[in-house]
C-alpha cells in the first residue's frame, strides 16, 4: 500500500453538527441510530472497529483502504450515517430496519464502498472508501439488516452491499506494514458471525437538534 497525504474533508464542516450534538451523546438515551449520527462500528466476533485512513490498496482498486482497528479510542474509526445515494435523510431520523444508507468516513469524507475487486489478503470482495465530500456513486450504498423496525442502538446489525448483496465482515487475516497489526474488512456472500456489528462510540442526532441546527444554518 502507499500512503498520501490529504487534509481532514467533513471535519470541519461537521464541527457545528458535533456541538449541538454532545447533549444527546451526554444524556446516553437509548433509542434508534439515526442520520446524521457521527458513530464507530464494532464488529462483535473479532473485537475490531470499523476503520479507514489514508492509506491506499497496492492491489485491487488502488481506492483508500477500509479495515479493523483494536483501539477504541482512534479517531480514524468514526463514519456519518447518511441516506442512501441521490437521497436525503433528514437529521434525526431513525433508520429503519431494510433501509440503505451511506456511511461517509469522517476523516477522508471518502464513503463505505464496494466492488468486484478481490480483497488483498482472504481474497473475497474488497471493501474501499471512495468519492470525494462526500459523494461518490450508487456502490456506497449499504443496506441495514436488522431485525425490528428501527436500527437500534444496542442491537447487532449487519451491513449488506445492495448491488453486489455481499454482507461487511472481518475474517481475521491481519497486514502487515505501513498498517501492521490491522484487521481486513472485505464483503462476503454468506451470513455468518463474522459480519455483524453494533454501534459504540457515537453522537446521536436527536429530531429536536436537527432542527436547532436547520435554524443556526438558516441565520448564517
Amino acid at each position: 500500500m502507499e500512503a498520501a497525504r490529504r487534509p481532514p474533508v467533513l471535519l470541519r464542516l461537521l464541527l457545528p453538527l458535533l456541538a449541538a450534538a454532545l447533549g444527546a451523546a451526554g444524556r446516553g438515551d437509548p433509542g434508534p441510530v439515526t442520520c446524521g449520527s457521527v458513530v464507530k462500528l464494532l464488529n462483535v466476533r473479532h473485537n475490531v472497529r470499523l476503520h479507514s485512513h489514508d492509506v491506499r490498496y497496492g492491489s485491487g482498486s488502488g481506492q483508500q483502504s477500509v479495515t479493523g482497528v483494536s483501539a477504541a479510542d482512534d479517531g480514524n474509526s468514526y463514519w456519518r450515517v447518511r441516506g442512501r445515494t441521490a437521497a436525503v435523510c433528514q437529521r434525526g431520523t431513525p433508520v429503519r430496519c431494510g433501509q440503505a444508507i451511506r456511511l461517509t468516513h469522517l476523516g477522508t469524507g471518502r464513503n463505505l464502498h464496494s466492488h468486484r475487486f478481490t480483497s488483498p489478503l482472504s481474497g473475497n470482495q474488497e471493501v474501499s472508501a471512495f468519492g470525494e465530500a462526500g459523494e461518490g456513486d450508487y456502490l456506497d450504498d449499504w443496506t441495514v439488516v436488522c431485525s425490528g423496525t428501527y436500527w437500534a442502538r444496542e442491537d447487532e446489525v449487519r451491513f449488506q452491499h445492495t448491488s453486489t448483496d455481499v454482507f461487511l465482515s472481518v475474517t481475521g487475516e491481519q497486514y502487515g506494514r505501513p498498517i501492521h497489526g490491522q484487521k481486513e474488512v472485505h464483503g462476503m456472500a454468506a451470513s455468518s458471525q463474522n459480519n455483524y456489528w453494533k454501534v459504540m462510540e457515537g453522537i446521536f442526532m436527536q429530531p429536536s437538534e436537527a432542527l436547532q441546527m436547520e435554524q443556526y444554518h438558516a441565520e448564517l
